[in-house]
């Protein structure tokens, strides 16, 4: 039971979708649950077809494949009933500020129906986690080594904090890889998918697609022939060195190759 005072609902809901973009992906699943000033609430669980393909590597993280939605209502068929679930409700969730609500209003605005997620009062137990739980190194050596950092933020006392630290985690964690490929691995998972480090490129059929914005799923070699412009956008952008690099290559005709 929620023990907050409440003087109008609240909803609570999160989002699947193709993505982690709000422009560029769409809603597949969206879970709401409505709590009234009383304490009773309903729970509305929508699953949708985003008329768009799922990404593999995305089914493979929350499990909604292309034919599990086929059946399924598209956003402008429910937006209405979803507007009025949360018709006058505050929000809340788990980082919604940053992915829920943009991701929501998007689809909103593109089914051309109102949603002002302004005047509504935000709950986000993402943020309530991060400042009641600090998670810089003070907290850190504090956490895995019972020690102060009283000589936070000096160059060397920084270093040696944070050799305790992983020395801390190895006792903490049996399971941490001792190798440094295997915690090279860890500590960046990379996405099989993905040509470039951070994923801003990924694999289409073996050739090098963008994976980000409203140009999502082009093909890198038809951007560079059909639209240069955007090409020396991205070159000039601070987009991280290996995703330039590949982008400078393919200027040249030269193409990574998967696997």
């Amino acid at each position: 039971m929620l023990t907050i005072d409440l003087d109008r609902p609240i909803a609570f809901f999160d989002i699947e979708a193709t993505g982690i973009s709000p422009r560029a992906d769409r809603i597949v699943e969206l879970c709401i649950i409505k709590i009234m000033p009383d304490k009773s609430q309903s729970t509305h669980t929508f699953r949708i077809n985003p008329q768009v393909p799922i990404p593999s590597e995305t089914t493979d993280i929350h499990g909604i494949s292309d034919a599990d939605v086929a059946d399924c209502p598209t956003f402008p068929e429910l937006a209405r009933e979803i507007a009025d679930v949360l018709e006058g409700c505050d929000l809340a969730g788990f980082n919604i500020g940053r992915f829920d609500i943009p991701m929501l209003t998007e689809e909103f605005i593109r089914a051309n129906v109102p949603f002002i997620p302004e005047g509504r009062r935000i709950l986000d137990a993402q943020r309530i986690f991060h400042q009641k739980e600090p998670r810089d190194l003070s907290a850190a050596l504090s956490f895995y080594c019972g020690e102060l950092h009283l000589d936070a933020h000096g160059a060397e006392p920084d270093v040696v904090a944070t050799i305790k630290v992983f020395e801390g985690q190895l006792k903490r964690y049996p399971d941490l890889p001792r190798e440094m490929d295997a915690l090279d691995d860890f500590c960046n998972p990379r996405n099989p998918s993905w040509v470039d480090r951070t994923g801003r490129l990924s694999w289409n059929n073996g050739e090098v697609a963008l994976n980000f914005g409203r140009k999502k799923g082009e093909l890198l070699k038809d951007l560079v022939a059909n639209d240069p412009g955007f090409i020396k956008w991205m070159l000039r952008s601070d987009f991280p060195a290996d995703t330039r690099e590949i982008v400078e290559n393919g200027l040249q005709g030269i193409w990574p190759s998967k696997g």
